[in-house]
């Protein structure tokens, strides 16, 4: 009888516990930080069963495009989700990402899987470049001018 009394008296000082903390607004903190998890983890799962030979290969692309996205998700939690628009470009290559491991792992290697991820990882770049000099080509161009006035002005003069 004092076994069960004892047993009782964790679950209760457990159960207060965790009243506690939700009433503090710990879980809803964890939750916001952490909820790419949920993401993260069915794809590291897909990735999982393929290897244990469970699933087909072609498991690996939803797998790849879910560990992009919520490595993204990552990001966007750390650094604002402000970030996301310049970061959206990796959506596509999240695609890319899980077309390549289908052709990198899989059994058949059809040439359009690893074309159609080499175009979509390109068209990624070439999305990231334009939003960052879209967004920050002012900066750049700022900076060229004010390092060509002062080359021009520090560089030797010559008399013709």
């Amino acid at each position: 009888m004092p076994n069960n009394k004892y047993s009782a008296g964790i679950i209760l000082l457990l159960a207060g516990v965790v009243i506690l903390l939700g009433k503090l607004g710990v879980f809803s903190f964890l939750g916001a930080i952490f909820w790419p998890l949920l993401v993260l983890i069915p794809g590291l799962l897909l990735h999982v069963l393929y290897f244990g030979r469970l699933v087909p290969a072609v498991a690996l692309v939803p797998g790849g495009m879910l560990i992009v996205y919520a490595l993204l998700f990552i990001v966007c939690n750390l650094f604002g989700w402000d970030s996301l628009k310049y970061l959206w470009p990796l959506f596509i290559f999240g695609v890319a990402a899980g077309l390549y491991e289908y052709y990198l792992f899989g059994t058949s290697r059809p040439s359009v899987v690893l074309t159609a991820s080499i175009a979509l990882a390109a068209a990624s770049a070439v999305f990231v470049v334009l939003v960052l000099l879209w967004s920050w080509g002012i900066y750049a161009i700022a900076l060229t001018f004010i390092a060509a006035g002062v080359w021009m002005m520090l560089s030797k003069r010559r008399r013709w």
